[in-house]
């Protein structure tokens, strides 16, 4: 039987490239799917107007709007923008859990938990690491 052709992004690079343009901390979160220690990132506290973009390649993944204080530490949303985002599943840790990754570059964003408020009812719980922030 023959292997699943494997998944391409349209933004995409080389490890070599990515480590050029991510920090040491980006590299480890959105390329080799980590996670931030709870609570490091300035962006869990981030309250103004404006949207959360993917630290790797720019696409706009989240608006402020979709923001709540989840207690958990790590920045978290209940919508992502239309299409910015793609799911898998992640067995690592023993656990079976929802991956949340970039749409365009296929980088480690977090997971997605269906613990959220309404309207949606999930809770989007994302490094702070991978985003980038544009104010309006």
């Amino acid at each position: 039987m023959a292997a699943a052709p494997e998944h391409r992004y349209p933004v995409t690079k080389s490890d070599e490239e990515w480590r050029r343009i991510l920090t040491p901390e980006q590299f480890a979160v959105l390329r080799g799917h980590g996670t931030e220690r709870p609570g490091s990132c300035a962006l869990l506290h981030e309250k103004r107007r404006g949207t959360f973009s993917c630290a790797g390649c720019g696409q706009p993944l989240f608006r402020n709007e979709t923001k709540f204080e989840s207690g958990t530490g790590w920045p978290s949303f209940n919508t992502p923008l239309p299409g910015s985002v793609e799911t898998s599943e992640d067995r690592s840790y023993g656990m079976v859990r929802t991956e949340v990754h970039c749409s365009q570059c296929g980088g480690h964003l977090g997971h997605v938990f269906p613990d959220g408020p309404p309207p949606t009812g999930l809770r989007y719980c994302m490094n702070g690491v991978a985003m980038d922030f544009q104010p309006e």
